[in-house]
């Protein structure tokens, strides 16, 4: 295991379980005290935990893991259901991206399908976003036009949030859009930690004339601070196949289209 990926493992466990002692995230991670020290000491550096005598704790302002962080936590499953959104998308047609670690597998998706590629006298699509990373990654792509909201940077998320990009997103229209969340629940629908990225994404999903949250099945039954919203403002939920069928029926019965993912073969996709 990579450095980089074994902090990624540390953060996730710590995360899960608010406390942990060096002996016993070792042991998680097939790594030794020493290491697992060293990295304790790193990320505490970063302000991402905080160490304790024989270990280390959460960090006040660690409720959500920096994207950086978060990049190979359910990889497969959000390659999955990305592989799902791209394929919902049309030539020519205006796609929303909001910023996340799911919708950016998507952007990654869209950027090497091969009825995409290309110049023409025309863009083959044009994606408005509020990630600066996604628009950093497909901003090499001649073949499509990238639209960032504008806006003040999300730390954490490196999404753009507040009123510059809520005027931007007032003045244009959408295809087709898929919005991030970190948790969703047939009660009340999409949620996030954050309340200024609630309402950048719910405006992006109303200006779509389609609009898909996308969750990976460990956000399913999860409820953060903002609610974005619920099948009032979208159409389609897509997730992996790991999802409960009792809560797939649950979104169901509240108005949601369901699309489950497979990790194993991406290509193979169910609907509700």
């Amino acid at each position: 295991m990579k450095r980089h990926e074994r902090m990624n493992a540390l953060l996730e466990l710590l995360g899960e379980r608010g406390r942990l002692d060096v002996e016993e995230a070792a042991t998680a991670l097939e790594v030794s005290a020493a290491t697992t020290r060293r990295d304790m000491d790193t990320l505490a550096e970063q302000q991402l935990l905080i160490r304790t005598r024989g270990g280390a704790v959460l960090s006040s302002v660690a409720y959500d893991l920096p994207i950086r962080y978060k990049r190979g936590h359910r990889a497969d499953q959000k390659a999955a259901i990305a592989q799902v959104a791209a394929r919902m998308v049309d030539r020519h047609q205006v796609v929303g991206l909001s910023g996340g670690t799911t919708t950016t597998e998507i952007a990654r998706a869209l950027a090497v399908r091969p009825d995409l590629a290309g110049e023409g006298p025309h863009h083959n699509l044009t994606i408005v976003t509020n990630s600066l990373n996604i628009a950093h990654e497909l901003a090499v792509r001649p073949q499509f036009k990238i639209v960032l909201t504008g806006g003040v940077a999300h730390s954490r998320s490196y999404e753009l949030i507040g009123p510059f990009g809520e005027l931007v997103l007032r003045e244009i229209s959408l295809d087709i859009a898929f919005i991030g969340a970190n948790g969703v629940e047939p009660e009340v629908g999409a949620t996030v930690y954050d309340e200024a990225e609630a309402r950048i994404n719910r405006l992006m999903a109303e200006r779509a004339g389609r609009s898909a949250v996308v969750a990976d099945s460990a956000k399913l039954g999860v409820r953060c601070f903002a609610r974005v919203g619920d099948a009032e403002v979208f159409d389609t939920l897509i997730t992996d196949e790991g999802a409960d069928p009792a809560m797939l029926s649950a979104f169901h019965e509240s108005g949601l289209e369901t699309v489950t993912a497979s990790p194993a073969a991406s290509g193979e996709t169910a609907q509700d």
